[in-house]
């Protein structure tokens, strides 16, 4: 390697650093949960995607570690040469039926599974209309693949129906809506039930990524799709957010499908098999989630949720609009953005500042997100602490 080349790698990172950019690891000494021990002090977390508050709970912590006092720390090989376990497939079984799916596959992140969704299942004559806020994997696995590209504006119906119009007029073999279930960056829900509406129209399939709605929207949490009442074709999903916390992705789809998956999507042949204490955690997760514990703690999540937000609206923040527990705080400046996330540590409340490239410049924010283990008093000592930092610096 040359000096150019790392001296050009150290401008990067300083550029990065002026324009306020830069993304700090805070070491967090702590189990996952709405108080966390950071630096040295306990202080308030509300940036987790730890919405039913299940990432520290005993009951999945324990499963975990019984299924890999069981089945060992991992399997030291992919699915199809000796790395699938009666584990794997009881939570395939398990996400499956609670999703309503026939079928599903796992792997080792969400992203894996975006990233391995398109191209076994499309070629060169098919296409592909997807949304202009999806996920950085969903952008990923439709590069991956070869069926044609329409992108349409985030939750616009009328563009919609432009591209898919499109797409039929140039021939598209079959075409495949792609979209997030609920938006991370804004919380926004997608339209499933005019997206549903517009597949009839156009014989298109549905595919939804639900990471940030499995588990906690909708009836039993089932997810975005089941929020709307309306059916789907493919719904990736996560097991490190609502699920347990820990990681891992999978997709729900006929069992054909899934066994064509099985046999060509590269992230799943190519990667290890998932580890069994994520498993055992993730299972003993779904069994929360989908009975009547998993009602408690959604409307709890939902009722902290509808509290922070009418509070940060009175105190004079912008705030995105919706009901998702993902409730971006609006500042615009990328520098301001992470002053007021600094701010906010030392008044004893842990968040993060979102800026260019995770969302567009000129829109940095910092995204909060309720857990149904918050209570009602951290929630007001939070809006205390963001009233403070804001008028110091001069956002309210």
């Amino acid at each position: 390697m040359t000096h150019a080349f790392h001296d050009r790698i150290a401008q990067d990172l300083s550029d990065i650093a002026q324009q306020g950019l830069t993304k700090p690891e805070r070491v967090i000494a702590s189990r996952q949960g709405p108080v966390i021990r950071v630096g040295g002090r306990e202080v308030l977390n509300f940036c987790a995607n730890n919405y039913l508050g299940l990432a520290g709970d005993e009951r999945v912590t324990q499963a975990g570690i019984a299924a890999q006092d069981r089945w060992g720390a991992g399997t030291a090989s992919v699915r199809f040469i000796c790395g699938t376990l009666e584990i794997h497939k009881e939570l395939e079984t398990a996400i499956a039926d609670y999703l309503g799916f026939e079928d599903a596959i796992l792997f080792a992140a969400a992203f894996d599974a975006n990233g391995g969704l398109f191209e076994p299942l499309l070629g060169g004559e098919d296409a592909i209309v997807s949304d202009s806020l999806n996920h950085a994997s969903i952008i990923d696995g439709v590069r991956l693949c070869k069926a044609k590209r329409y992108r349409f504006a985030n939750s616009d119906m009328d563009d919609l129906e432009t591209q898919l119009k499109q797409a039929r007029a140039d021939g598209a073999r079959d075409i495949v809506i792609a979209t997030d279930g609920a938006f991370s960056m804004d919380g926004y829900v997608a339209k499933l039930k005019d997206i549903r509406a517009l597949a009839d129209k156009y014989d298109a399939l549905i595919m939804v990524d639900d990471c940030h709605a499995t588990g906690f929207m909708g009836p039993r949490g089932r997810g975005s799709f089941a929020y709307h009442g309306v059916r789907v074709d493919f719904v990736t999903g996560t097991f490190g957010k609502a699920l347990g916390g820990a990681m891992g992705g999978f997709i729900c789809a006929t069992k054909p499908v899934v066994e064509l998956l099985k046999q060509r999507a590269r992230p799943y042949l190519f990667s290890n098999a998932l580890a069994p204490s994520v498993c055992g955690s993730s299972l003993e997760a779904i069994r929360i989630a989908q009975g009547g514990e998993g009602d408690v703690l959604r409307t709890q999540l939902f009722a902290n949720a509808a509290r922070y937000r009418a509070a940060m609206t009175e105190a004079g923040f912008t705030l995105l609009p919706g009901e998702h527990p993902i409730i971006p705080v609006m500042l615009g400046d990328a520098k301001l953005a992470q002053d007021m996330a600094a701010r906010m540590l030392e008044l004893g409340v842990y968040v993060i500042g979102f800026s260019f490239p995770v969302v567009p410049r000129g829109q940095a924010r910092i995204r909060t997100q309720m857990s149904a283990a918050h209570t009602f008093e951290q929630i007001d000592q939070t809006v205390e602490a963001f009233t403070t930092a804001g008028r110091e610096l001069g956002v309210i």
